[in-house]
């Protein structure tokens, strides 16, 4: 419920670490003491989980002030209850971005594990190892930030140049600050101060907290814990070092094109696709005079003469009735009818149809070639 106001929160047994046997650990944590966080980072870890949900859950800040209500009893916390509460200097810088320039500067090359200037917006295994843990406990514990701790930002580092370089700092006013932060509604400051919020709430008369949590031991900074820090840092160093493969970059003449398939480096042809377009036969006039139609030659045929049949005129009596017994309709059909029947209807002579077959049944040889000619131009 609510442990996630002090998930990442780190607090330090003073009394442990500085009994350490490392000169750069002691050296960092007593910089922490003589700035006066002391009080802040040290004090007796008690949570009041109950009392801690209720008191964010109905937190605001009005005139300067952080009002709240917890178990029904209305709380009252100001800057000055803060300041001696844990005993905070209240004297000093209010913005950190007031540090003069040059200290940071030289706060860069005192606190690097390569001996040049690191980035202010670099990795922190850039660092010592004992300011590593330094930046930790000032984002986790000062200033509570959420996500990735890797990375540098400016706050983190600003804060670890005034304490490297004692910088005076009013830490009870940037303090309380972040504490108004987090009650404030749509903040994006993360809620935090469990220990420290507990412990205020211990001070409210008529208050009943009820019962108690300890805080957890992996979260209290001691000389074990620092030791086991040191040694997991210095593990996964040498671990990324070694695991850190050499990459050689192949010359540009043996690099193959994303865009031709994988057969290509292996020897074997690459086939392209030729574009093909699409013309209409009709439409180009070129076409028509490349294409050659070839014809078939058609024989000449000849047809035997029809012996022809007596002619017998028919009266004029017979003529009318022939002529009346043909109906308008079957007009179309006297072309199918043998010529005979056609000469008989339509009072064609019989001489015209022999010159006609005389001429069918032997062609000369000057017709012949007419014939042909003819045929060849179709």
């Amino acid at each position: 419920m609510a442990s996630s106001y002090y998930t990442n929160t780190l607090h330090v047994n003073f009394e442990s670490v500085l009994a350490m046997d490392d000169p750069g650990m002691v050296s960092m944590f007593q910089a922490l003491m003589a700035s006066g966080l002391e009080g802040f980072l040290g004090c007796s870890a008690v949570i009041y989980e109950a009392a801690l949900f209720d008191f964010f859950a109905n937190a605001s800040v009005r005139d300067g002030m952080v009002f709240s209500t917890v178990h029904g009893v209305t709380v009252e916390i100001f800057e000055q209850l803060f300041a001696e509460t844990f005993e905070l200097p209240v004297e000093g810088l209010t913005d950190l971005t007031e540090i003069p320039k040059d200290l940071v500067a030289d706060a860069r090359s005192i606190v690097s594990f390569s001996g040049n200037p690191v980035s202010m917006f670099g990795k922190k295994k850039e660092m010592k190892f004992e300011y590593r843990l330094l930046c930790d406990i000032m984002a986790k514990t000062i200033s509570v930030k959420e996500g990735s701790f890797d990375a540098l930002t400016m706050e983190k580092f600003l804060m670890l140049t005034a304490i490297i370089c004692e910088v005076k700092i009013n830490w009870n006013r940037v303090l309380f600050n972040i504490l108004k932060d987090m009650v404030t509604a749509g903040s994006r400051q993360a809620k935090g101060y469990a220990i420290k919020i507990s412990l205020l709430l211990e001070n409210i008369p008529n208050l009943e907290l009820g019962e108690s949590t300890e805080f957890p031991s992996s979260k209290i900074l001691t000389d074990k814990k620092v030791h086991r820090y040191i040694v997991l840092n210095e593990k996964v160093g040498v671990e990324v070092v070694a695991a850190a493969p050499q990459v050689k970059k192949a010359p540009k003449k043996q690099a193959v094109s994303k865009k031709r398939p994988v057969a290509a480096a292996i020897g074997d042809p690459v086939l392209k696709n030729k574009r093909k377009m699409k013309k209409k036969s009709g439409s180009l006039k070129e076409n028509l005079e490349i294409v050659v139609v070839s014809q078939e030659a058609v024989p000449i045929q000849i047809i035997e003469p029809i012996p022809a049949a007596p002619v017998v005129e028919p009266s004029v009596e017979e003529q009318r009735e022939a002529t009346s017994a043909v109906p308008i309709d079957e007009d179309i059909s006297v072309v199918d009818q043998p010529a005979v029947e056609v000469a008989a209807v339509t009072g064609e002579q019989e001489p015209a149809v022999e010159h006609m077959n005389e001429q069918m049944a032997e062609p000369t040889a000057d017709e012949e070639t007419v014939v042909l000619n003819t045929t060849n131009q179709q």
